[in-house]
């Protein structure tokens, strides 16, 4: 399955893998140098710890590549008045008597300790396209959901890393 992820998702993505690649690997290659000169391999753990970072760092490039390279971009392609990727709801949850607010986001981005959720987690999928004033079933599996009215859109093209209150 692909991802789907905006063009500046992508752009972070792409500025990461530079700086992994320019900046990082040459550190970390600098470092595990260091530690091999230090002697006995066998029991340096410095040198493993340097190896194991660098490592990491290689896998997290290929990673970051492989997305790029097989994602799908898209756009917001919602109406004015329906809830799309990166606005920000206020839902009233019927079940909890309370309001909770989150910012639709796409997968790479969501965060949901900060209220950031992807459009492909089952409260994004049903969030979607619909208007202030619906009330929405969110599946949780099978068997189990609840039911939440749209209280508030805040439309939005900004991606940043969190939720604004208001």
């Amino acid at each position: 399955m692909y991802d789907r992820l905006t063009r500046k998702d992508i752009q972070k993505m792409e500025q990461e893998v530079e700086h992994r690649k320019i900046v990082v690997r040459k550190q970390l290659l600098e470092e595990v140098k260091e530690a091999r000169a230090q002697g006995d391999l066998s029991e340096n753990f410095e040198y493993k710890a340097a190896k194991k970072e660098k490592n990491q760092n290689e896998s997290r490039i290929r990673y970051l590549e492989k997305m790029i390279k097989t994602a799908k971009i898209i756009e917001d392609d919602s109406n004015e008045n329906e809830v799309g990727l990166n606005d920000t709801v206020v839902l009233y949850i019927e079940e909890d008597d309370c309001e909770e607010e989150y910012k639709i986001v796409t997968t790479v981005r969501c965060d949901v300790m900060n209220n950031m959720i992807s459009i492909e987690s089952p409260m994004g999928r049903a969030l979607l396209k619909h208007r202030e004033g619906d009330r929405v079933y969110i599946a949780i599996n099978d068997k189990e959901g609840y039911y939440a009215q749209i209280k508030k859109i805040c439309k939005s093209d900004d991606e940043s890393e969190s939720i604004s209150r208001y």
